[in-house]
């Protein structure tokens, strides 16, 4: 009897993984990446020090790539979460510098509110782009685009072009918990927060179904507008959490960090799995996309450095990113195509 229920758990769990051929796929190539450099730069690649150093690094772009999830599933796009993720930051310096200063605020207060200051910055910033999406009724591309240049904008007007620094958050971006650093720790819970949101809720619901079929979705009574207002104030709000990393990692917030990350988090949220044109997307396929990047980010850089000593790796780079996505499509076109074929026959 207790065999029975083995070979049953067994079965089913055999038949939820093959349920998603490209989640394993993305899993067999991810894994591939990493032991390929771990082979070919022995004792340099696979080290306890090296795992830290990649767990500090990707969590500012993965989690923005979240951003870039949410509304991608909905079947749109936006295009400003560095724009907000930067002016939240920068909203936040500006408290730590002008009230926690010499004769100030206690840091236990003022950080606090630094934090939340940024949050409510990110959330209003999420806000604008669901209003003018959802409301105005602007295409997404051009209504982030826009606003991604006014966040932007904005931020050069406060600052006035030079970085604000401040070392009042170095702890998040620095420490660790358990030997996991903080920012890996975020990821983490946003991935399950994100999880949990799109499978168990309402709200996951009704952002699968208004990208899959928004006319669908308008006559079985969703609220449409209050779905994109909300995905986009999300959005937003996700970014503002990247801001804070941005500013307790390099100690100092400014406009244009980060300027690359928008083309980075679109490439992992097409690696991952999520569809352009909304309706599918799954939180397994974004992580491990974003941990394939770091991976082929990391060997490159340590390959090219070994065998040139020069900073090639950098450019090298961004076409090893573009080449492992072509790899990818590639390799699901041809594996739906086959799969068409066998069903096809079966039939």
């Amino acid at each position: 009897m207790e065999e029975t229920k083995t070979k049953a758990a067994q079965k089913s769990l055999l038949s939820r993984l093959s349920g998603d051929s490209y989640i394993l796929r993305l899993l067999a190539i991810t894994i591939l990446i990493f032991i390929a450099f771990s082979i070919v730069l022995p004792g340099k690649f696979f080290t306890v020090r090296n795992l830290q150093s990649m767990a500090v690094q990707f969590p500012e772009f993965g989690i923005l790539a979240f951003a870039i999830m949410i509304t991608m599933i909905t079947g749109g796009i936006d295009l400003s979460i560095v724009g907000a993720a930067n002016l939240a930051a920068i909203a936040a310096a500006l408290i730590l510098t002008h009230l926690g200063g010499d004769g100030g605020m206690s840091l236990s207060l003022v950080i606090p509110l630094a934090m939340v200051a940024a949050l409510i910055v990110g959330s209003i910033a999420g806000l604008i782009n669901g209003f003018l999406v959802a409301k105005v009724g602007i295409t997404p591309i051009l209504a982030t685009l826009g606003t991604w240049s006014l966040y932007t904008g904005l931020s050069y007007v406060i600052t006035g072009g030079p970085a604000i620094t401040t070392t009042q958050l170095a702890f998040i971006g620095n420490s660790s918990v358990v030997g996991l650093p903080i920012p890996v720790i975020v990821f983490a819970l946003l991935a399950v927060a994100f999880s949990i949101m799109l499978n168990r809720t309402t709200f996951g619901f009704n952002v699968y179904m208004l990208g899959t079929n928004p006319t669908a979705a308008r006559f079985s009574g969703i609220n449409i507008d209050r779905v994109l207002i909300r995905t986009y104030w999300l959005s937003g709000l996700v970014a503002s959490i990247a801001g804070i990393i941005f500013l307790s990692r390099a100690n100092s917030a400014k406009p244009d960090y980060g300027a690359s990350y928008v083309l980075l988090t679109v490439l992992i949220a097409i690696l991952g799995g999520i569809s352009y044109t909304g309706g599918v997307g799954k939180v397994s396929g974004l992580v491990l996309a974003v941990l394939s990047i770091q991976f082929l980010s990391t060997g490159l850089n340590m390959l090219m450095l070994q065998l040139s000593g020069s900073s090639k790796a950098i450019f090298f780079r961004q076409f090893a990113w573009g080449g492992l996505l072509l790899l990818v499509m590639v390799i699901n076109y041809y594996s739906e195509k086959w799969k068409d074929k066998r069903a096809s026959e079966a039939a």
